[in-house]
């Protein structure tokens, strides 16, 4: 039985995993848009969101949760200060997933995922 096992594995070992999506996550933190392939970017929409609900607590205990899934200092405090206050009022849906082409070396759909403004 599948109960409570939400996300998908991406067909990489655990810690690959959550390597690629700490490192999407500081992309999509510093540029505000990246390009990727749908199911990756689905997964690091459920990585990030609640990441950015812990910004805008802004608390230090919520600063230090971030940190043990993001440890680079830069993209935390970019969190904190940019991203977070940006979606104050907002209760949710942080980011937005848009379809584009289709990859032509694997025929993969592509996505760009950004932050709603």
């Amino acid at each position: 039985m599948r109960h409570r096992k939400k996300g998908s594995k991406l067909g990489r070992p655990t810690a690959h995993r959550y390597s690629m999506l700490r490192s999407m996550a500081g992309s999509l933190v510093e540029h505000g848009r990246i390009e990727t392939t749908v199911t990756r970017a689905r997964a690091l929409r459920s990585f990030i969101e609640p990441l950015i609900t812990l910004g805008k607590d802004g608390d230090l205990s919520s600063r230090r949760l971030a940190m043990r899934k993001l440890p680079n200092k830069q993209v935390v405090h970019k969190i904190f200060d940019e991203v977070a206050p940006r979606f104050k009022e907002r209760p949710g849906g942080y980011t937005r997933i848009i379809k584009t082409n289709i990859r032509k070396g694997d025929q993969s759909q592509m996505a760009i995922i950004e932050f709603v403004d």
